[in-house]
């Protein structure tokens, strides 16, 4: 799950770590009287969405009087923001972020993510901030210094001083960049971040370390744990189609192709789109209806896919292991029934209770296509729809 900036600073204020102040607001009025009450001579209206890249899509604005402020938000309030991290027709902005100016010395990039490989979180610094970290791991990775927490033990005070200097810190200074890193580390660990991200962090003129933004996504999986992160969820930031498959407990996410899938298991998910590509069509959509799946979350996944105007055909493929495949089949086809399915539709079922499935099928009176494999399927579906396209 993602958050705003806004969120994100309140959360590393309460782990110690000093960040930019400001207000959130949801119209041109609210953001003048934000800039009332910040107080200063310069501040920055920021657009809230969940994108990174906001500067270079007209999404930053520095502004030096309330009018600007009032005028820069009234732009970017409703526009669709387009960045590299959006979908192609951007994202609408809802909100803004008016912050404090600042007087900058230098700018930082820290981050912290999973290194699946170590199987640790690592901790990535740079002296180059508000820079795209993957652009610099790739040209320059002299620049950027990783060191690998240990999650039971959290960030090492030595590992943080090593952090400072190779920031160029000095004296006072590498003593606040160690609280604040050690804060940061710590909310990582402690609230089931999948990233937590500061780009840039700035040293200011008076000689503090200050998070001008903040990044945090957390694992889906964990929020159980943390209801006040949870309750941050901003649903207009997802696909809607996304939010209410979650509802039905469906893991969905839409893709850019004209095949709808729908499989149990993300593993078999993943090999069915490979297998899609292999036979010349995209996958519309990863679609895991899971191993529990009952008739009325396999219809919802039904209304789900087709719901996406990009779907020209359907490949359904189960294999019945916790779920018996007659189980499946009764599922299938009463969702087709019920979703009035106006698409071909293939399904390749396996496992427990196989050949019952596969007669329940034929025996239905829909025009449904079985295959015996998965290859057979996805063979058969991309036919289908090139044969409805010709």
């Amino acid at each position: 799950m993602k958050i705003h900036e806004y969120q994100g600073k309140e959360i590393l204020e309460r782990y110690g770590v000093r960040t930019q102040k400001g207000i959130v607001a949801d119209s041109s009025e609210a953001a003048g009287v934000a800039w009332d009450q910040l107080g200063g001579e310069l501040a920055v209206v920021k657009a809230q969405i969940h994108a990174g890249g906001r500067g270079k899509g007209g999404g930053v604005k520095l502004v030096r009087s309330r009018e600007e402020c009032v005028q820069a938000s009234g732009e970017m309030l409703g526009m669709m923001l387009k960045t590299h991290q959006t979908a192609p027709e951007g994202q609408k902005v809802q909100k803004v972020f008016v912050a404090e100016g600042l007087d900058l010395v230098s700018e930082f990039y820290v981050g912290l993510a999973l290194d699946r490989q170590l199987g640790k979180p690592v901790l990535m610094i740079s002296a180059e901030g508000g820079v795209e970290i993957e652009t610099l791991a790739q040209e320059r990775p002299e620049a950027l210094l990783k060191l690998a927490i240990d999650p039971a033990l959290g960030l090492q005070q030595y590992q943080a001083r090593r952090a400072a200097f190779f920031l160029g810190l000095k004296g006072e200074t590498v003593k606040k960049a160690a609280k604040l890193l050690s804060g940061l580390c710590k909310a990582y660990l402690e609230l089931d971040c999948e990233l937590a991200e500061i780009n840039p962090l700035v040293l200011t003129e008076d000689g503090e370390l200050c998070a001008l933004d903040a990044k945090m996504n957390f694992d889906s999986n964990a929020l159980y744990r943390h209801p006040d992160i949870a309750k941050m969820r901003d649903e207009d930031e997802e696909d809607p189609k996304e939010v209410e498959a979650s509802k039905f407990g469906l893991n969905y996410i839409v893709l850019e192709g004209s095949i709808g899938c729908m499989v149990n298991g993300a593993g078999l998910a993943m090999a069915t789109m490979d297998t899609i590509k292999l036979h010349g069509a995209s996958p519309a959509n990863f679609l895991d209806v899971g191993g529990g799946a009952n008739e009325e979350a396999i219809t919802q996944a039904f209304r789900i896919i087709l719901s996406d105007p990009n779907v020209e055909g359907i490949l359904v493929n189960i294999f019945g292991g916790i779920m018996k495949c007659d189980v499946i089949a009764r599922g299938v086809i009463g969702a087709a029934r019920t979703v009035e399915l106006s698409v071909p539709l293939v399904v390749r079922l396996e496992g427990t209770n196989v050949q019952e499935g596969r007669q329940l099928l034929a025996d239905s009176g829909l025009p449904i296509t079985s295959a015996s494999s998965l290859d057979e399927g996805a063979q058969l579906i991309c036919e289908a729809v090139a044969t409805a396209n010709a």
